[in-house]
């Protein structure tokens, strides 16, 4: 990227960031007036994440994620219009109105879901990576996970079959400190998560997950090594998420003091922070990206209000198979 384009580059980041936040929020105003139902877990907090990491990958490469993936599909390039129409259960969606929030699936843009198990989407990346080997495909595939995951068995079996087999995977930790609802100090014995690399011969680093260009440069660093055929590598971004786990949540668990103290790291402020101290951009640019975001996202909000009801005699296709069906 030349020094020229850099400035544009920039505030496209921060475009792509704005846009999660708007349309997280207003997710959340939409589940409030019932218009989304289920479950729904915001990405409030933890976009440098997804834009920094998506910024590293092609378009070729796979990505898998968990259930709080509103932030990943948008970043890797979803159409916001058929994410909402997929929240609001209607056909229009990406997956049919079937998947709901936790279920957003991509075969476009090679977005492999939205998985509502803690840690399912793991053994899942490792799958394609495996393909992928066997195949002699020149990709990566990049898996996000929150440190709720770690405690699971399947980051252990994936951290051990990727290393064991140099399997091109990038292993993503969206470590938010507290999965669910409970300290990271609770429930790790050892909390540098990324220390865990180490028992598996798998390159790890960590990365301030509030700085959108220090995920950049750190999945960069990441995506090169294992493009290059040296195995997987895992990556720890440390972040929080400004919201609730979900919107069930009491959130007892945390201090309200704690959460302000994060926000005062709010990825967005910060990089339009860097941005108008070094005059890259205007007030009045700021403003049109709000505008812009807005407006797309109630394009999303009125798509989905338009869309349609799958019929009742439909509800039991691709569950059941029909007496004779191949």
């Amino acid at each position: 990227m030349t020094r020229k384009n850099e400035p544009k580059r920039l505030r496209r980041l921060l475009r792509e960031m704005l846009l999660i936040r708007r349309f997280e929020e207003k997710s959340a105003e939409l589940y409030s007036a019932m218009k989304i139902r289920g479950f729904l877990h915001l990405y409030i907090g933890e976009e440098a994440v997804a834009v920094g990491v998506m910024e590293a990958l092609t378009p070729e490469d796979a990505v898998v994620a968990t259930y709080r993936e509103h932030g990943q599909a948008l970043a890797r390039g979803m159409s916001p219009k058929a994410i909402m129409a997929e929240m609001y259960g209607k056909q229009e969606g990406c997956s049919r109105g079937r998947g709901g929030s936790m279920h957003l699936f991509d075969a476009a843009t090679h977005f492999y879901g939205g998985n509502a198990i803690v840690g399912g989407g793991l053994p899942l990346g490792v799958g394609l990576a495996l393909a992928d080997k066997m195949q002699g495909q020149a990709r990566v595939t990049c898996c996000f996970f929150g440190d709720g995951a770690v405690a699971e068995g399947a980051f252990h079996e994936s951290m051990n079959l990727a290393s064991l087999w140099k399997l091109p995977v990038l292993f993503v930790c969206e470590n938010n400190l507290y999965a669910m609802g409970t300290a990271l100090r609770y429930t790790q014995a050892v909390q540098d998560l990324a220390s865990k690399g180490a028992g598996y011969g798998v390159e790890s680093a960590a990365v301030d997950g509030m700085d959108v260009l220090a995920v950049e440069k750190a999945a960069r660093t990441a995506v090169e090594y294992v493009r290059q055929g040296n195995g997987p590598y895992f990556l720890e971004c440390r972040t929080y998420r400004f919201r609730a786990h979900s919107m069930f949540d009491t959130e007892l668990y945390r201090t309200k003091e704690e959460v302000e103290e994060w926000k005062s790291r709010d990825p967005i402020t910060l990089l339009a922070r860097r941005l108008t101290d070094k005059a890259l951009i205007s007030d009045q640019e700021m403003a049109s990206l709000e505008r812009e975001v807005a407006d797309e996202v109630e394009a999303a909000v009125a798509f989905a209000e338009a869309g349609t009801w799958e019929a009742v005699e439909d509800l039991t296709r691709f569950v059941y198979s029909e007496k004779g069906e191949s």
